[in-house]
């Protein structure tokens, strides 16, 4: 295998980003996350239907941000590693097209976060997520105070942030941190069924509704549900609809175009 940080491969329409870092547990270091920002700009560029994020190996998907690096670092360089975790993050959740973290085993601090990023989360029975961040002194800095509480509530974010405490699949799974628990040897395969179907369907449309989502996510109903009826309406001025709907009435399959 290669000794890139970051491999991205391609099979018709679905993309996968891999961390592979395996002797350090795919720890992110600051090269890491440049090489994982220059992978999001050429996956953005190609246009795939579907993206899937893992980790190398079978112990980790991303067992965090790499302490040994960050033990040495000032105020300074924390806060712009920071803030390049965090643009690095938001360019993946920025993506157009779904984004599903295939995680495979430790998804700790940084690897939670990325986790996080992501659309939504398939997890093997084997995998642990957490926040451990402050058993080191520190806070979640790529996202995790943030995303976290939206993902599983105010409640429990806080409880597992203060905590610092790991919690298994099972656990992740009952929280709605996770979409589902397959076994170790079967995920990739899961996750690949399910990026199949996403692929399958209309791009322009999935877009559309994963930016209404996002831009919702933080607005009142009323207006969040408002940019839901121009995103619907703007719909109909594309071949998309007009394939989609006549495929249906035809009773064939809809042929959608990329993007």
């Amino acid at each position: 295998m290669s000794n890139e940080p970051i491999l991205l491969s391609y099979a018709g329409p679905i993309a996968t980003l891999t961390v592979n870092r395996e002797p350090s547990l795919n720890a992110l270091d600051r090269a890491t996350l440049l090489a994982m920002a220059g992978a999001v700009r050429e996956v953005a560029a190609r246009k795939p239907r579907c993206l899937i994020v893992t980790g190398a190996g079978d112990k980790a998907f991303v067992a965090g941000a790499d302490i040994a690096a960050m033990s040495v670092m000032t105020s300074s360089e924390a806060g712009t590693f920071a803030r390049l975790g965090q643009a690095t993050f938001a360019a993946l959740e920025a993506l157009p097209f779904p984004v599903i973290a295939a995680v495979n085993g430790f998804a700790l601090g940084g690897g939670c976060e990325l986790a996080l990023a992501c659309d939504f989360i398939y997890a093997s029975d084997k995998a642990k997520f957490g926040q451990p961040e402050v058993k080191l002194g520190i806070l979640p800095g790529f996202g995790g105070t943030q995303r976290l509480e939206r993902r599983v509530g105010l409640g429990m974010a806080r409880e597992l942030i203060y905590s610092g405490r790991m919690i298994g699949a099972e656990e992740a799974l009952r929280v709605g941190l996770c979409n589902a628990v397959v076994e170790r040897r079967e995920l990739m395969n899961r996750v690949l069924e399910v990026a199949a179907l996403v692929a399958a369907v209309g791009p322009g449309a999935v877009a559309a509704a994963k930016q209404v989502i996002n831009a919702g996510t933080d607005r009142p109903l009323i207006a969040a549900i408002e940019l839901e009826a121009v995103a619907f309406a703007k719909c109909f001025e594309d071949n998309e609809q007009r394939e989609g709907m006549q495929a249906f009435l035809e009773k064939r399959a809809a042929k959608f175009a990329d993007r």
